[in-house]
């Protein structure tokens, strides 16, 4: 029997077709990607991508004006990676990003990184911390797939 029959099927929301699309680029750069994280309680980034260099870069995926402008945490998210960076579709109006973040245009196939964040660099306890949560949650994600009926907690 194939436990994939049991997961549910869901329409992916706007801003979750930003993120695949982010992800898919991301891995053309050797990064892997974890969506929906949470670097701790209260923050939930878009995608957070962790690089060959154990580089990671918080991606916000904005599906409308209105997203971006009722997102209110986005700064707090700069103390948790190297990077952070806007990911929005074509139509987007980017000068209502700032200047001084990250921007990618993408789609729910691709992205392309359009200008690139300038880099604050995570203390080595910090970045250690980062690391092994993303690792953990990776693993967990991966098991509940394997086993959808048992409770795995993020």
């Amino acid at each position: 029997m194939n436990d994939t029959s049991i997961l549910p099927k869901t329409e992916l929301m706007p801003g979750q077709l930003l993120a695949r699309g982010v992800s898919r680029h991301m891995a053309s750069h050797g990064f892997v990607t974890l969506e929906e994280f949470v670097p701790k309680r209260g923050l939930r980034v878009d995608v957070l991508a962790l690089g060959p260099k154990g580089e990671l870069w918080v991606i916000e995926c904005k599906s409308s004006i209105a997203d971006f402008q009722t997102d209110k945490k986005w700064q707090g998210y700069l103390e948790w990676c190297d990077r952070y960076f806007w990911a929005v579709d074509s139509e987007f109006p980017t000068e209502l990003l700032p200047d001084e973040t990250g921007l990618l245009i993408a789609d729910a196939y691709d992205a392309e990184i359009i200008r690139m964040a300038p880099e604050d660099k995570l203390a080595p306890a910090r970045r250690k911390v980062m690391i092994q949560k993303f690792a953990t949650d990776a693993a967990r994600r991966l098991q509940s797939y394997r086993d959808p009926r048992k409770k795995i907690w993020l």
